[in-house]
């Protein structure tokens, strides 16, 4: 898809909106161009100059003939109505029209918002991956904005040529002679505006490239906002950030500067227009000057009325040119073909009987050459703990992130009774599944609301029966305004062991079927360790459970423990029968224990 089928496809949502639009630019020029024609002879009246109709154009003979008959005065009268009625029709129509063209804009901007968010959350991970973060803000911001505002230029476009095209028939009307001379010097003055117009595209393509920069840099800095000042790098991040706001204020200099210059030149061109007109109908009306200076005179208004029109269409064809840039970097962001999308499934999942079932499992990453897991083969009984080991880099958590579908196998694949994981629903089956790691996330929210994020319908007893269950209600009830306590982005409020039990309050909140622990210990000092291992141990009691360790010491207890090096497993046992076996589990386990300081 293009990126003009892009605004054609998004346009043609509010197809009553866009014609309502344009109905009223339509109205609005129809009565443009009958006040505008009612003008002359008003002030011919109005200065008791007899109007002489011979040789004038047949509209004109039928609009000036209520001056020319007896009676001029109720019929002055009644023009002078008709001109009053016609401007106020031609500003309601204008008002109208702009109220549409602004309902037609902030539901366009709706629409391909929605669209960009639907997208974000129905693509893999992998995405994420190669994608930063702040680049996605500033196209679901910025530049969205800007395509919808295209879209609605293009609008204002086509109202403004319908404009334009009412007054050249009534141009036509007056004189075909001077509309064709006319036409062809506007003609003229447009082409000259495409210089305008390629440096309009060309800015904003910079215009868009600083500010996704600018979004970038801000994320980052204010994401990492602890390794900043814990490094005392707030200068160079200042710096730099000020360099991006300096080049962006430039880009958009010169877009305004380039946008300023079209008005002016517009005016000129136009001034000029006018008196070559006007010079051109004394040649053309030599002989009748006198008798249809009315006629010229009407010309002349009609066409100088019109030029704001064709300035108009010229500041829309820039306008557009500059965002053209946007309307391309949304096309590609809300282009499905070429993002990684994971297959739904059909199978609601209704439960586990049997268990868990790792069959030839190979993996590797997209775009990447080395191969993650290799012919891995295992089976997870239900109600039983699974622990994999290994030295980092073995292939542990990729594992682990095959279970939920974050990624999807490259050869083999993952059974829950027999059934392949590909088939089930994968919105029941995540939701099956609860998920605690070394790197917890929390929003900046409440405690009570984070923790109630994991089940919507909680009730405040289930809660602080979670919290409990998982030694966090002691620390909580202590916090300012207890589970209302505000916990700061990410929770930085809260120390790593606080973070991990929260987390895992709300796995126990869930309730989960399935349960996999990644790394959820390791880097905690000993007393939180204690404290999170005992609410993981309540976490994990009558659960199928996958736990990824780093400590041995943490996984002893499990009911088989799989040994993993570069990608294969290597050992199957329980902690005993591995150490027994004198392999690459008891090295580690080894390596570990004689590391530990001694106590004196």
């Amino acid at each position: 898809m293009s990126p003009n089928r892009l605004l054609l496809q998004f346009a043609l949502r509010r197809p009553v909106w866009i014609g309502l639009t344009i109905a009223l630019g339509f109205s609005g020029a129809l009565f443009n161009g009958v006040s505008t024609m009612l003008i002359i002879p008003v002030v011919l009246g109005l200065l008791g100059e007899e109007v002489n109709l011979k040789g004038a154009p047949p509209i004109l003979q039928r609009v000036f003939s209520g001056l020319a008959q007896s009676g001029g005065e109720s019929q002055f009268l009644w023009m002078m109505g008709a001109i009053l009625l016609a401007i106020l029709l031609k500003n309601v129509t204008s008002y109208a029209s702009t109220l549409a063209s602004g309902h037609l804009s902030r539901s366009l901007i709706s629409d391909i918002r929605k669209e960009g968010l639907q997208l974000l959350l129905e693509v893999d991970l992998d995405f994420y991956i190669k994608t930063k973060v702040g680049d996605l803000i500033n196209r679901l911001g910025g530049e969205i904005g800007a395509a919808a505002s295209a879209i609605r230029t293009l609008v204002q476009m086509l109202s403004t040529i319908i404009t334009i095209f009412v007054f050249l028939v009534i141009l036509l009307s007056i004189s075909w002679q001077l509309t064709l001379i006319s036409t062809f010097l506007l003609a003229l003055v447009s082409l000259s505006n495409g210089f305008f117009v390629k440096r309009a595209k060309r800015f904003g393509q910079n215009l868009s490239d600083q500010s996704r920069d600018y979004s970038v840099a801000v994320l980052e800095m204010l994401s990492g906002i602890r390794l900043v000042k814990a490094t005392g790098n707030e200068p160079h991040e200042y710096e730099k950030v000020q360099q991006l706001i300096q080049e962006r204020e430039k880009a958009e200099f010169r877009s305004q500067a380039n946008f300023a210059l079209i008005a002016p030149s517009n005016e000129m061109a136009g001034l000029t227009v006018v008196v070559a007109i006007l010079l051109l109908g004394r040649i053309f009306f030599r002989d009748q000057l006198e008798s249809l200076s009315a006629v010229l005179l009407t010309y002349l208004l009609v066409l100088f009325r019109m030029l704001p029109f064709v300035g108009q269409l010229n500041n829309s064809r820039s306008t557009f040119a500059n965002l053209a840039p946007s309307v391309s970097v949304v096309h590609d962001f809300l282009q499905r073909e070429g993002k990684p999308f994971m297959s739904k499934g059909h199978v609601p999942f209704t439960g586990m009987t049997e268990g868990i079932r790792f069959e030839q499992l190979a993996f590797t990453y997209p775009e990447h050459d080395r191969q993650v897991l290799n012919q891995v083969d295992l089976w997870l009984p239900k109600g039983t703990t699974l622990a994999l080991v290994g030295s980092s880099g073995a292939g542990k958590s990729t594992l682990a992130d095959l279970l939920p579908r974050f990624y999807d196998p490259s050869a083999g694949r993952i059974l829950i009774d027999d059934r392949d994981l590909k088939d089930f629903e994968i919105c029941s089956l995540r939701q099956a599944m609860g998920i605690v790691s070394q790197d917890t996330f929390l929003f900046n929210d409440s405690v009570r609301n984070n923790l109630a994020y994991a089940r919507k319908d909680a009730t405040d007893d289930q809660i602080i029966e979670a919290a409990k269950r998982a030694n966090a209600y002691e620390f909580i009830v202590k916090l300012p305004q207890g589970f209302d306590t505000l916990i700061g982005d990410r929770g930085v409020m809260l120390s790593g062991g606080q973070r991990q039990r929260l987390a895992i309050a709300r796995a126990l909140l869930r309730d989960p079927e399935i349960l996999i622990l990644d790394e959820a210990t390791s880097a905690l000092d000993t007393v939180s360790e204690r404290l999170v291992q005992t609410a993981i141990d309540q976490l994990s009691r009558d659960r199928t459970t996958l736990v990824i360790a780093h400590r041995l010491s943490t996984v002893q207890k499990a009911d088989q423990i799989a040994v993993l090096d570069k990608g294969r497993v290597v050992e199957v046992g329980t902690h005993t029968e591995l150490l027994k076996q004198g392999g690459l589990y008891a090295q580690l386990y080894a390596m570990q224990f004689s590391e530990e300081p001694q106590t004196v």
